[in-house]
């Protein structure tokens, strides 16, 4: 994290208040298509509750860990946070949304599509909740009284 001095205000969409309402709109969009799937799923038979819970705990503290990778600077002047984009989530996400794509629908291998299911969302959400606590606390370390 750099600390950044200068007289010009960083882009809103930069802005770490911004940046956080993307990233939880993605994931209601992800978390609402993944959970119709999820839940089809587990009514006909092919999944259960407790497999999703234990394919979705493990994914937390790995999207935890991802949120402490994200590139953040601290604009002193205005107290603002800003985020740059994380290549290594991005990479991640994607290739398990292809993996998701690819065992679920060409090779019908449903169990397999529903744990990457779980991977994704418990890794967004700790990733989220991580970067959340992190710009609370710069700003929290960095306010002037």
């Amino acid at each position: 994290m750099t600390y950044i001095i200068e007289d010009e205000m960083p882009p809103v969409r930069k802005q770490s208040s911004a940046k956080l309402w993307i990233k939880t709109g993605i994931f209601i969009v992800f978390g609402t298509m993944f959970g119709f799937a999820l839940y089809q799923d587990i009514a006909v038979g092919f999944f259960q509750w407790l497999w999703a819970l234990i394919a979705f705990i493990p994914c937390l503290g790995v999207g935890y860990g991802l949120s402490k990778l994200v590139p953040m600077q601290f604009h002193q002047k205005f107290q603002v946070v800003t985020l740059s984009f994380d290549r290594i989530y991005f990479g991640l996400i994607l290739f398990l949304v292809t993996l998701k794509t690819v065992s679920g629908k060409i090779f019908g291998i449903h169990f397999v599509a529903d744990v990457i299911m779980c991977a994704i969302l418990g890794i967004m959400i700790s990733r989220i909740g991580g970067i959340g606590l992190r710009v609370h606390s710069l700003k929290n370390k960095n306010s002037v009284a």
